[in-house]
């Protein structure tokens, strides 16, 4: 009998194997937590073989790793910036629009909370890798919002971004514990600060 060397699976076929993985991951690990939703429960969802699985991840650290670079493109830019430049036409209005894109969030039926907030709280060591990029992610948020304050000529536009991303992230944590007006409650506060940097 000949020796058949094998064959490693055609590039559209990886493609699709470990995008359902990282589909799956993100529907579980956005609405439960990157610590309780296991490995197993990931490939029962996304139908795949446990060595495809670890073919494409070779640890759940990765996975998750590959999560949070997911929901940077899904949820930061896909998403919030899309919709703060939607809703708003300067740079002044937009430092402020933030608030108006999560009020929408918050009210929707799949409002999940902050994956990168969550993954912080759950994985406490500093120097933990997931630790360091999920506050990663949310430094780009940050500075995302420091580019619109400098566009605005606003006054200290890095200590203006601070604050405002403080004010977005108790707001967060607010809806997530069924406050869903928070982003307006906060949003007003936002206003007096932005007006008085003006």
């Amino acid at each position: 009998m000949a020796f058949v060397e094998p064959v490693d699976d055609p590039p559209e076929r990886v493609l699709v194997a470990s995008e359902r993985i990282l589909d799956a991951a993100y529907e579980l690990f956005s609405r439960h937590g990157v610590r309780v939703v296991g490995v197993n429960r990931i490939i029962a969802e996304s139908g795949v073989a446990k060595m495809t699985f670890y073919r494409y991840f070779p640890s759940k650290a990765d996975l998750i790793l590959a999560f949070l670079d997911v929901r940077r493109q899904r949820w930061t830019y896909d998403w919030l910036l899309t919709e703060v430049q939607r809703m708003a036409s300067t740079p002044r209005e937009r430092t402020l629009a933030f608030f108006g894109a999560l009020d929408q969030w918050f009210h929707t039926d799949d409002y999940d909370g902050c994956a990168f907030i969550a993954t912080l709280l759950e994985v406490h060591e500093t120097t933990d890798p997931i630790h360091r990029e999920a506050a990663r992610q949310l430094e780009l948020i940050r500075a995302i919002v420091q580019d619109q304050a400098e566009q605005a000529g606003l006054r200290d536009p890095e200590n203006t971004a601070y604050q405002l991303q403080i004010l977005m992230m108790g707001a967060i944590v607010s809806a997530t514990r069924g406050d869903r007006g928070a982003a307006r409650r906060a949003g007003e506060i936002a206003r007096m600060l932005v007006d008085s940097k003006s």
